[in-house]
């Protein structure tokens, strides 16, 4: 098993659930939340549809990096939005390792 399906068998339940509620707790101040869910939702699409062959997410996880400013947690969010920050940002490690 890859780096990469261990982390997402790791974090992708989680952050199903996790990047849903950052969107209704802080979407208001924080649009870029609808972003990350919906790239979120693109990259684990393609993890599932991509079996035992690499997908390609570069640049899923290069528009996150850029719309997160590298998964800088902001000052103003709770724990759960910093928790997802730090999973895809570790996620993204593994994917580029």
């Amino acid at each position: 098993m890859t780096v990469l399906n261990e982390a997402a068998n790791k974090y992708f339940e989680k952050l199903d659930m996790f990047t849903t509620a950052i969107t209704r707790a802080h979407g208001k101040n924080h649009p870029e939340a609808f972003e990350v869910r919906e790239l979120f939702s693109e990259i684990n699409e393609k993890m599932q549809t991509a079996g035992s062959v690499r997908p390609n997410l570069d640049v899923e996880f290069a528009r996150l990096r850029e719309i997160t400013n590298n998964y800088t947690i902001p000052g103003d969010v709770c724990g759960t939005y910093a928790a997802v920050y730090d999973m895809l940002s570790e996620t993204d490690q593994a994917y580029q390792a």
